[in-house]
């Protein structure tokens, strides 16, 4: 009957850590959450789960990342982009060091939001579509998806460098919001001018 608030309260009281995680998974965010990513009209931002499916997203994240609005549901997993579709590989400059340390920090997460049964699917479905990641995924690394500097090639607005940065939804372990500021003042009006153009167009977040 307790809340997952308390519960964790009754743990720290009477065992001094908190209970083990349980994953909930999510496939949407609430009109509050979506209101705080509109609110970066040019910072590219999304919200992810634990086993790394983009479950809400900005225009600027639609204009400059991937337009997740026109994928299939089940396509909508950064993983998915980076190791299987040529596009997304393509835009990484940096990719092999960014593929390093996406599996690493995604097994992380999967194992601190207790979703390891959750992804054995997806898990899976990367080791036969891609080599690249089944030898990652067999290194068995581990690593904090620390602030970072993202580079990529962008087909229209050409190279930019995007500040990651990463917060906890609502205290929830299995969501997270990702916020890419541009660095400097001439990528930001690049940006800037690219949004604004797509919103002339009719073009937005899906």
């Amino acid at each position: 009957m307790l809340t997952e608030v308390e519960r964790e309260h009754a743990h720290m009281l009477a065992l001094g850590r908190p209970p083990g995680t349980s994953y909930q998974g999510a496939d949407s965010v609430t009109p509050r959450v979506q209101r705080v990513l509109d609110s970066l009209p040019y910072s590219p931002a999304m919200v992810r789960t634990a086993t790394w499916d983009v479950v809400a997203w900005n225009a600027a994240a639609a204009a400059v990342l991937t337009d997740y609005g026109t994928l299939e549901l089940h396509k909508r997993n950064i993983l998915k982009l980076l190791f299987c579709d040529p596009r997304a590989k393509q835009m990484q400059r940096e990719w092999e060091s960014v593929s390093h340390f996406v599996v690493a920090a995604f097994r992380a997460d999967v194992v601190r939001a207790g979703a390891s049964d959750e992804v054995k699917a997806l898990v899976e479905e990367l080791c036969r579509q891609s080599p690249e990641f089944d030898a990652l995924w067999r290194n068995h690394d581990v690593r904090n998806y620390s602030d970072h500097v993202k580079r990529l090639r962008h087909p229209v607005l050409g190279e930019i460098a995007l500040e990651h940065s990463q917060f906890a939804v609502d205290g929830r372990a299995d969501l997270c919001l990702v916020v890419y500021n541009p660095v400097n003042e001439e990528d930001t009006r690049r940006i800037r001018a690219w949004v604004d153009s797509r919103k002339t167009t009719g073009s937005a977040p899906g």
